[in-house]
């Protein structure tokens, strides 16, 4: 049944594939043989679906009944997850990588992509439409797998076969018959589209270029060459069949399907480097290139294709076992001691690393001439080029269209070279074909023609025997370099004014972002002083009036209410002096009285000042200053301000029971620094530079704002670093805040302000 099989699939291949090539024209589309393939293609997802259905469904009580009988068997339990029979993440990973690179890099799939299709929107569909046929014809991959290890539990039956030996053993013939027909369409399929895609490659960068070199042979004197191309062609398509076919006869014993194209996808992958290098990288080079391609196949056969020439008994098994001349680092499946992995993982990682490897330190070491860099160009800045032909701009020099024609017609024959030529006069708007110019963009039209029947290599050498291209002068060479600096200058300056362009955006963006946080600071801060003048102007207006309307008051209520007088209005004072005093430092008009002080004493009078504070909040205060510490220069009120607003605050937000602050005073290097410390709230990491903002303040869980105008820690902020000195806070929610400034000593000062 083998044996009918693949003859079936031979003579039909061959039937397809020599219809094929009856052309050479590169610009003949083969529509009948891809509605052929594609309408296989249904076939065989029909055939497959209905044997899945009958498996699932007929033979068994649908996915769920078929994965418990599985889970239930230890052999085929072990094939529902990663590792051991089922592989590992790293056979996942490369057979899912030798997916992409045969999707990309097989030449059938090239020759269906590329050379057979007539629009390019036809991708946009092919990148659903594709992923979706793959989803559907593997839906039932799993079920018919497991359907047939339980149905035939001996191992009697070749897995590749549960297609149609379950349907056979079912007796249901129709459905097997549907199921070989399936099969017949998918082999055909890929043997039809692949041996043409092959016997073109052989034919154009193997065959011709050889002939072409063969002088004793005279095939340029020859006036058509079209049969020979054919022959040759048709000749490929018949000893790629038949060596496909010596293979599977001679190794397919020995290997799954599945196994005999994963080899083979091995090889495709090796292209892969090359190819992506060629389109994304301009410092590949040819030379590179080959190393690379040439390090990875010899990995490759080695470390893959000798392995099942040893399985299939071709070569001794002491190959595998022992490695080349008995040495275990040679060993083709564990090359180098790598041990672990599978045999297509095993061979990917080593002929990756040979190929990349070569590829990009070749490069690397000697990088590209002027010839490569300009087609490194054209392919990695493919989409920034016009559609016209590559050089054509550049491209001087005298041909005849009568000669061309002859030329494209020895190989293509003289009549599709007559057609070929019609077409292209038609698209020009010309009259007849000795009406046209021989210019740039015929002269590659015929070699595109050409490169189609004899590859690009030989078509160029064809061209250039007929046509005299005549170098540039100097004179030339410097227009078109002139030219493409002031392009070049052109774009940079356009680059440069939408740079200019964004950063002034940006510039615009965070300006009226700044004015939108201005005004609403100023919003803020009428708010909150109207809100702080009102407080205590209030409270005088009340007790005045109280006092105004009751003469005889008692005198002890007297004398409480005007304490309650004289204490808001030197609270509205403070407020006062404070926005002024505001005002005054921001316009640079504030006075500044320096001199050498001992901080140590004003620190000193500070907690004085505010003692009676603490005595009242029965907050604890412990100062912590050194006997003798060395004089600063600075203003002695203003930091007797900074210090009053520090203690305050810290009384302000320490716990009321028990209460703790602390004040402490250290040298360290050149500056004095100072510490105020107390256990209250504490403030979080976000905060710590917002509350020394202007009208900024930072609320607790109970009232929500604290009382005050929001200026003190922004006034302190500005003294202090008016004398040189840095004010920060260090705080964690929960466990108190720590505000710190630091004061150079005199001398620092002095060095300060002369820098």
């Amino acid at each position: 049944m083998r044996h009918c099989f693949w003859a079936t699939t031979l003579s039909t291949s061959q039937c397809y594939s020599l219809f094929g090539t009856r052309h050479l024209d590169a610009t003949e589309r083969h529509e009948g043989l891809v509605a052929a393939i594609a309408f296989e293609s249904l076939v065989k997802l029909l055939a497959f679906i209905a044997v899945g259905l009958f498996v699932t469904f007929w033979l068994y009580d649908g996915f769920g009944d078929i994965f418990g009988r599985a889970s239930q068997t230890p052999q085929l339990s072990a094939l529902l997850t990663l590792g051991g029979e089922s592989g590992s993440y790293a056979t996942w990973a490369s057979l899912t990588f030798l997916s992409m690179a045969a999707i990309m890099f097989l030449p059938r799939q090239f020759q269906v992509t590329v050379v057979e299709n007539v629009d390019e929107r036809h991708l946009t569909k092919a990148i659903w439409l594709f992923p979706l046929y793959l989803l559907a014809i593997n839906i039932f991959v799993l079920p018919i797998t497991f359907g047939g290890l339980l149905h035939f539990p001996d191992g009697t039956v070749d897995a590749d076969t549960f297609v149609l030996t379950l349907p056979i053993a079912e007796r249901q013939p129709w459905l097997a018959l549907f199921a070989f027909i399936g099969g017949l369409s998918a082999a055909t399929g890929m043997v039809i589209v692949e041996t043409i895609a092959l016997s073109t490659m052989v034919c154009n960068d193997l065959v011709m270029p050889l002939l072409l070199r063969l002088k004793a042979l005279r095939l340029t004197e020859r006036r058509d060459l079209s049969g020979l191309l054919l022959g040759i062609r048709r000749g490929a398509i018949v000893l790629i069949l038949v060596m496909g076919y010596l293979y599977f006869y001679l190794a397919g014993e020995a290997y799954a399907l599945v196994s005999i194209g994963l080899i083979s996808f091995s090889a495709v992958a090796q292209f892969a480097p090359a190819i992506i290098g060629g389109i994304f990288w301009k410092g590949g080079t040819r030379t590179a290139a080959f190393c690379g391609l040439a390090a990875g196949f010899l990995v490759w056969t080695y470390t893959l294709l000798l392995p099942s020439f040893a399985k299939s008994g071709w070569l001794p098994i002491t190959f595998l076992s022992h490695g080349l001349f008995g040495t275990d680092l040679l060993k083709p499946q564990q090359l180098l001691g790598l041990q672990g992995l599978d045999d297509i993982t095993h061979c990917l990682f080593w002929s990756m690393l040979a190929n990349i490897g070569c590829y990009v330190g070749v490069s690397l070491i000697k990088g590209p001439n002027a010839a490569e860099h300009g087609q490194a160009t054209v392919f990695v800045d493919a989409l920034k080029h016009p559609l016209a032909a590559p050089g054509s701009r550049f491209w001087r020099g005298s041909a005849s269209v009568n000669d061309l024609l002859l030329m494209v017609g020895r190989f293509l024959g003289p009549e599709r070279a007559h057609e070929a030529f019609a077409a292209y006069t038609r698209s020009r708007g010309a009259r007849s074909v000795e009406g046209l110019s021989a210019d740039a963009n015929l002269v590659h039209h015929a070699e595109s023609l050409l490169a189609g029947a004899i590859g690009s290599a030989s078509a160029r050498v064809m061209v250039a025997s007929v046509v005299e291209e005549e170098p540039l002068d100097i004179d030339e060479v410097m227009n078109i370099i002139d030219e493409a600096s002031q392009v070049l200058a052109y774009s940079r300056q356009l680059e440069q004014k939408s740079q200019e362009l964004e950063a002034a955006t940006n510039e615009l963006r965070g300006a009226n972002q700044r004015l939108q946080e201005l005004d609403r600071l100023k919003d803020d801060f009428i708010s909150t002083v109207t809100h702080e003048l009102r407080t205590p102007l209030t409270s005088i207006r009340a007790f005045s009036e109280i006092l105004n309307d009751n003469p005889r008051l008692d005198e002890g209520e007297r004398a409480k209410f005007l304490g309650i007088i004289v204490k808001e209005s030197e609270r509205l004072t403070r407020l006062i002096n404070q926005v002024l005093d505001l005002a005054k430092i921001e316009s640079g008009a504030a006075e500044w009285h320096s001199s050498e002080i001992d901080m140590r004493e004003v620190l000193e009078d500070s907690v004085t000042a505010v003692s009676q504070l603490f005595k009242e909040r029965k907050i604890d205060l412990t100062v912590e200053l050194p006997q003798k510490v060395p004089g600063i220069v600075a203003d002695r009120d203003r930091l007797m301000q900074v210090m009053l607003n520090l203690l305050s605050n810290a009384a302000k937000f320490s716990e009321r029971a028990p209460g703790a602050v602390t004040v402490s005073l250290a040298q360290q290097s050149g500056f004095l620094r100072v510490e105020v410390k107390d256990n209250g709230i504490g403030i979080s990491a976000a905060d710590q530079e917002v509350i020394f903002e202007k009208f900024r303040q930072v609320g607790d869980t109970l009232t929500g704002k604290p009382q005050g105008s929001g200026l003190g820690l922004h006034i302190s902020r500005r003294i202090i670093e008016h004398f040189g000195g840095r004010m920060w806070v260090k705080s964690r929610p929960g466990e108190g805040a720590c505000f710190l400034f630091t004061l150079p000593l005199a001398r620092g000062l002095a060095l300060f302000k002369a820098a």
